[in-house]
């Protein structure tokens, strides 16, 4: 398998020819779709390059994405669905997924080269089976807010503080200006829109686990609503940006599959990772989604 090193020299060896990164990424694509027989969907975030960029989370625009990249594939080949994104809106996450399952039903399998996050790890839980690596994770299903002066907060950090503040106002009066001071800076309705996005994002995935990852298990109810229950509970991830290891999704009831069980599946995999994080170095470049055809769909920044 070619490190990231290996790629980025023979991208400086295809320039001198009048090529680019372009060539070398859907090279690797489209060899990954011929292995497995499969159609191949890349969904590439470039949030780590450029982590201030809004355009970096899922959005509606991205949709358009999906459809473009979808358009004219053999749809009874089923999907495999390259993720890396730090998620983004639930109202589009849940579009998305609807969209893809319009098209392949539930033959689709999420790859995790390295990170997807949040509404990313909501769409890998949509899938029949999730491909990870010793170096992937998946992180916390908790939906987060834009507070004014503090930057992104977990709603469930906004109803843990709640319930201690009354429960402090309850053991001691004395408290109660403290907390009013605090409460004070939620603007009206926050803590019921944090609730709803917190049931939200519980019951959409709870469903997709359900009704295709469980879909044939007698107690498929059960296993997704456990599922669902530690991926959400703040309690337990400590941290929106937690980590949650290969090892650590299994434990929790996931279908996780070893990307390390096929040498050669893996190096192809990693191969288009590699050559995503390249392209995403590009300066104005801060998303991909491209099928093994060479159809892209790509959001900038600047010129």
């Amino acid at each position: 398998m070619p490190d990231l090193k290996e790629i980025l020299d023979e991208i400086k060896e295809l320039e001198q020819e009048g090529s680019s990164i372009d060539k070398i990424r859907r090279s690797y694509i489209t060899r990954l779709a011929k292995e497995r027989g499969r159609n191949v969907i890349i969904y590439y975030s470039g949030w780590l390059q450029k982590p201030t960029i809004p355009e970096n989370s899922i959005m509606d625009i991205d949709v358009n994405g999906f459809m473009t990249t979808c358009h004219k594939l053999d749809k009874s080949k089923g999907l495999d669905l390259i993720l890396h994104t730090p998620g983004g809106s639930i109202a589009a996450t849940e579009t998305i997924v609807n969209y893809l399952r319009s098209v392949f039903n539930c033959d689709i399998t999420a790859f995790i080269p390295q990170i997807a996050m949040s509404a990313g790890t909501m769409i890998a839980c949509s899938c029949k089976e999730i491909y990870m690596g010793k170096q992937s994770s998946l992180g916390p299903v908790d939906p987060q807010f834009l507070f004014p002066g503090v930057g992104q907060v977990a709603a469930w950090g906004i109803l843990e503080e709640v319930e201690r503040g009354l429960k402090e106002i309850k053991e001691n009066k004395e408290s109660q200006v403290l907390w009013a001071n605090i409460f004070a800076k939620y603007p009206p309705t926050f803590v019921g829109t944090c609730e709803k996005a917190i049931e939200w994002s519980q019951q959409i995935t709870t469903a997709w686990l359900q009704d295709c990852m469980f879909k044939d298990d007698k107690d498929a109810k059960t296993k997704a609503e456990t599922v669902v229950k530690t991926l959400s509970s703040h309690k337990e991830t400590k941290s929106h940006s937690r980590h949650l290891s290969k090892e650590k999704c299994k434990e929790i009831g996931l279908k996780i599959i070893d990307l390390e069980n096929d040498q050669k599946l893996q190096d192809l995999v990693l191969s288009v990772h590699h050559a995503c994080m390249l392209t995403l170095q590009q300066q104005h470049i801060v998303k991909i989604i491209e099928n093994q055809n060479s159809k892209m769909f790509v959001t900038k920044i600047g010129n």
